[in-house]
């Protein structure tokens, strides 16, 4: 499944809300520094679907707010 997320960090409340069915919003409180904000994102995703974090990838986007990301489940 794959899905495209505006990743907001340095947020003070940690949430991931969807949008749209492939469009999900996700609020971290980590920094965008040394791919902090990319690892919580990992971390909410799979505590949101109940997959492992090994199951969420980013394929684009590392360096963006706009990400596309791949879950297996």
């Amino acid at each position: 499944m794959r899905i495209n997320v505006r990743v907001k960090p340095n947020s003070r409340k940690e949430e991931v809300k969807e949008l749209a069915p492939d469009r999900l919003e996700v609020k971290v409180g980590a920094p965008p520094e040394k791919g902090r904000a990319n690892e919580r994102v990992i971390e909410l995703l799979a505590e949101h679907y109940g997959v492992k974090k090994s199951a969420v990838r980013i394929l684009r986007g590392h360096s963006s707010r706009e990400k596309l990301i791949e879950i297996d489940f």
